[in-house]
């Protein structure tokens, strides 16, 4: 196993550990509950990341890898076999998200010039349509409601039907859909920066992973700062997204395209951040001189 110097690791995990105990806490999450999932992922990555070509990682192994018992893998990998005999294996992906990205490429549910169109509630190529064509069966009315409440959809008062008012869906305040999102940003970004760590040795080209970061910039710019990089950000993603969703089988409706493999899970995630920086106090002069 390769050892290297932990405390860069240690350092990077705290900075990571800390913003994540204060939404723990915030959800009433104790530190017990915490821990059993920690041992929980360590299990998992131990069991399904560190095995040879010839067989999977075996209790015993894992016992050695992580510092548990065998008796804790045993259960760990117990709990982890339920977990997963119950999930789904289509990869899961947003309803609500699934239903705005239908109305912005599904041609069926554009306007002429290419645009989301204005969908009644009800009939043929009605948001009802929608909702059954890209999120299952989700009741319409609760996913009309949901993108109501947050902004994305309104109601065009002459004629009565609905408007997309933004082509993404972002939830608000900790709501499921919300912390779901939380897992799966915070999950890529590990696992983009831990495979371009990597990458060196496996030879492998390491993907894209870039910051921009200053760190003394006045407070009376930030108000437009914060409008200038939504908007860009923004405009940026609608780019992308205009280029890679029409290539997704469930919105081409190419469910079998003569391609081999399994599908891939793939995008692009930007983030915004500031933090004030607080300024030492200046020594006066003599003091524990």
């Amino acid at each position: 196993m390769k050892h290297s110097n932990t405390k860069p690791l240690h350092q990077a995990l705290y900075r990571i550990l800390r913003p994540l105990a204060r939404l723990l806490l915030r959800n009433g999450v104790p530190f017990g509950e915490f821990a059993d999932l920690v041992k929980r992922a360590y299990v998992d990555a131990a069991l399904e990341d560190f095995g040879d070509d010839r067989k999977k990682t075996t209790d015993s192994r894992a016992a050695v890898m992580t510092g548990l018992t065998r008796k804790e893998v045993k259960r760990q990998r117990e709990i982890l076999t339920g977990e997963h005999s119950g999930q789904s294996i289509a990869i899961h992906a947003n309803r609500a998200s699934r239903v705005v990205s239908g109305w912005v490429h599904d041609a069926a549910f554009q306007n002429p010039e290419g645009d989301p169109a204005l969908l009644a509630f009800d009939g043929p190529l009605s948001f009802s349509e929608l909702v059954k064509r890209y999120s299952g069966d989700m009741p319409p009315r609760a996913v009309l409601d949901e993108l109501l409440r947050v902004g994305v959809v309104s109601v065009d008062e002459p004629s009565g039907h609905f408007v997309l008012k933004q082509r993404a869906y972002i939830p608000a305040g900790d709501s499921e859909d919300m912390l779901e999102i939380f897992g799966e940003d915070v999950s890529d970004l590990v696992a983009t920066i831990d495979y371009n760590l990597v990458s060196g040795e496996s030879g492998s080209q390491p993907l894209f992973q870039r910051t921009l970061t200053y760190n003394n910039i006045p407070p009376e710019i930030m108000t437009r700062w914060r409008r200038h990089a939504a908007e860009q950000s923004q405009q940026l993603l609608e780019q992308l997204d205009r280029w890679l969703g029409p290539h997704d089988r469930d919105i081409s409706g190419n469910k079998d395209d003569g391609h081999s493999g399994e599908p891939v899970r793939t995008g692009i995630s930007i983030f915004y951040f500031e933090d004030p920086i607080a300024i030492a106090p200046a020594r006066k002069a003599g003091k524990g001189e």
